[in-house]
């Protein structure tokens, strides 16, 4: 490595070295080592092939100031032309070595980040939901990309260049002590003047590098949520484009003030170093030649000395970095750890068995469930905040028992924040209970295997959520096997194939972040299609209808028809007209169940679900009396495109 290559590097770990004074553990060290085991053969390979191409880099030198010699002395042309063709061998494997060396760092470098990645990723996977919402998405994906790669470093670079370094600086040093320890004691007096400059100016540019990292999060913040299409239709509803650009340029002019700056102060730095450079070479090549004039010294090795000392400063200048380089990349190996050592709250038995064959039940029995604190499944980094929120919330749910009958439909209705969704959430094992037990097919959750409870019961959400891929892709994800007859009689059934069959490129069409180029109703009846190729045995339906307009509302009914035939299903609701054919409602107040029965059943009982329809319905009616007739709210109001009673009837 060259004096300036060395400088650059020495000035990036300075700019680097105020951002990782992050704790770590001795445990960190273990845990590095256990996910190296795997790779000890290439590990070893790489080290020893490191050693070796310092060795050569010493030699040529050495060599270089004999062929110097050779010429000067008037020796055999021969022994000149055998130490360059040896000059040249050692050059070429140099090259080869180098080559292979560099195989080994990528391998070695590029395994490690698959062994991390995928290590985290699937970690991840199995952390529950709250996990998720408290998480700030873009921290999350810095461990897997940032942090992964800053480990992989410690192997691929930091490890041979720590090794590679010091037999370097221990050979050049015994090789310029045994031509001339003078030189040599100069050398290193003139050592300071290349390190001060990169510490003092690393911390400089350190500070502009944070401003200018910080307005550049903010100009990307900016342009995903501007540029997503929420963010921009609310741009343009609100119409504050011209105030936008003004606000991005702004920053966008800040950032480049900052690079003509930052520019500025490292060619100084460069200039600087290469004066140093300079003036160490002149120090050679003057007390040499003295040296050589009195008999002290030969041609020769003043030359290797010259050389030798690049061979002295890169190296030296790279170990004294080295800690920087080493703690940077402990730091984000514990950061990876730190999420490694989050324990999933849900956690498969080995004992665990599949969901017996046949229809399946669902039954609650006396379940009691809070929420965890965020401590037992969240990092404050991760949420990138100074501390957690580590308040218990308390019971949500108290001794709550029902069952629904296979092919039976039980909905759940009550106030916001009653625990409904809570119940639903329990049934698929998004969470544990604290106390009771939640059985579907009549075998507690905790003692089934996760995959079979997934084939098992199916969830339709409030916000249908869609990926950013194709329609069919967004099918398969349920069936991945699923032929493209499976999913057109899917889309059918969910009333959505003549849609689908319009668009230019049918099942290959792009549905857009979310699903943002189909309609509420559209992404709803996807959804369900999506849930009919999964075919569960039970179905959970959670405010699925809850935002739609009414005529989406009996589009998406129809299509809820096909997917609660003949299944057992737990519905959701806070429209009551949605769910007034339920086999059986039960009333949620305040993580209870206040009442149970039929429609009919509770209407005449005169409780809390008498209340909620009273209500409700006279508000529909209000709203119809104040609107004109043959309007949407008034067709509404009256019932039209309102569901039968018989859209979730499984019969």
């Amino acid at each position: 490595m060259s004096m300036e290559m060395t400088a650059w590097h020495s000035l990036y770990m300075a700019m680097h070295a105020e951002q990782d004074k992050r704790p770590f553990s001795k445990e960190t060290l273990k845990r590095i080592g256990r996910f190296a085991a795997p790779h000890r053969t290439r590990l070893g390979a790489f080290l020893v092939l490191s050693v070796v191409l310092a060795v050569l880099a010493v030699a040529t030198p050495v060599l270089a100031g004999r062929v110097v010699n050779a010429i000067i002395d008037g020796r055999d042309l021969g022994l000149v032309a055998g130490l360059a063709a040896l000059i040249a061998l050692i050059a070429v494997g140099e090259a080869g070595f180098g080559l292979l060396n560099r195989w080994l760092s990528a391998g070695l470098g590029e395994s490690l980040i698959l062994d991390l990645r995928t290590a985290v990723y699937d970690h991840v996977q199995r952390m529950p939901v709250a996990f998720f919402t408290r998480t700030r998405t873009g921290a999350l994906v810095s461990r897997l990309n940032n942090d992964v790669i800053g480990a992989q470093r410690a192997f691929s670079d930091i490890l041979s260049g720590v090794v590679s370094n010091i037999v370097t600086l221990l050979l050049t040093l015994v090789v310029m002590v045994n031509i001339s320890w003078q030189i040599t004691l100069l050398s290193l007096v003139l050592l300071p003047l290349f390190l001060i400059p990169a510490r003092r100016m690393g911390s400089r540019l350190a500070r502009l590098e944070r401003e200018s990292a910080h307005h550049d999060a903010a100009m990307g913040t900016q342009m995903t949520e501007r540029f997503s299409a929420p963010g921009a239709t609310l741009v343009k509803l609100f119409g504050r484009p011209e105030q936008e650009s003004a606000e991005f340029a702004t920053r966008a002019r800040r950032v480049r003030d900052i690079g003509v700056r930052t520019a500025m102060v490292q060619e100084v730095f460069f200039t600087a170093l290469t004066l140093v450079s300079a003036l160490a070479l002149a120090l050679v090549y003057g007390l040499g030649g003295y040296y050589v004039f009195t008999g002290g010294l030969d041609s020769g090795s003043v030359v290797s000395m010259a050389l030798l000392l690049t061979r002295l400063y890169a190296p030296l200048t790279a170990l004294a970095s080295a800690r920087v380089e080493i703690m940077s990349a402990l730091v984000s190996f514990s950061r990876v750890f730190e999420v490694l050592d989050l324990e999933p709250l849900v956690k498969e038995r080995p004992d665990a068995r599949p969901v017996p064959d046949g229809p399946a039940d669902v039954e609650f029995d006396g379940v009691e469930f809070g929420y965890p604190k965020a401590s037992a499944f969240s990092l404050a980094s991760l949420e990138e905040v100074a501390d957690l929120d580590d308040r218990d919330e308390g019971q949500v749910l108290h001794g709550v028992s029902f069952r629904a009958a296979p092919g039976e439909t039980v909905a759940l209705v009550g106030s916001s924040g009653a625990g409904k969704s809570t119940i639903a959430q329990l049934i698929p094992r998004l969470y544990d209970t604290d106390a009771g037990a939640v059985r579907v097919g009549g075998t507690d959750v905790r003692d089934l295997t996760a995959e079979s409870l997934r084939r098992s019961v199916g969830m339709v959400t409030q916000d249908g959520h869609l990926f950013h891929d194709t329609v069919r892709a967004n099918l398969r994800f349920a069936a991945p096997e699923a032929s493209d007859g499976q999913l057109w009689d899917a889309l059918r059934r969910a009333r959505l194939d003549g849609l689908v069959a319009g668009l230019p490129d049918g099942l290959d069409t792009i549905v857009g972040e979310r699903g943002y180029r189909f309609s509420g109703g559209e992404r709803q009846r996807l959804t369900i299609a999506r849930l009919l190729l999964a075919s569960p045995r039970v179905v959970i339906l959670d405010e699925a209808t809850s935002s739609l307009d009414a005529t989406s509302e009996a589009a998406v009914q129809e299509a809820l028809a096909e997917a609660l035939h003949g299944r057992t299903a737990v519905v959701i609701a806070h429209r009551l007209s949605t769910i007034q054919a339920a086999d059986r409602i039960l009333v949620v107040e305040e993580g209870r169940i206040a009442e149970q029965g039929t429609h009919e059943e509770l209407l005449a009982a005169g409780g809390r679900y008498s209340e909620l329809h009273r209500t409700q319905f006279a508000a529909a009616e209000g709203a119809a009396e104040g609107a004109a007739p043959g309007t949407a709210a008034a067709r509404g109001a009256n019932g039209a495109g309102t569901p039968s009673r018989g859209a979730l009837d499984p019969a």
